[in-house]
């Protein structure tokens, strides 16, 4: 995987753990994730990542 690819994945995971995590969630499960070239001759890469945030028994 590029360097670029892997970076911008790993910023969107960071982003759904602390939205969970705002949200009192304890975990993210159902995880989706997609990749999409937008923009002038597909200049830009767009990172899409969605879960579900759930609360764990303990």
């Amino acid at each position: 995987m590029k360097k670029s690819c892997r970076k911008a994945r790993d910023i969107a995971f960071k982003e759904l753990g602390e939205q969970a995590k705002a949200l009192g969630a304890d975990a993210v499960v159902g995880i989706d994730i997609d990749y999409e070239t937008v923009g002038k001759d597909a200049s830009m890469l767009m990172v899409s990542v969605s879960g579900t945030a759930v609360k764990t028994r303990r």
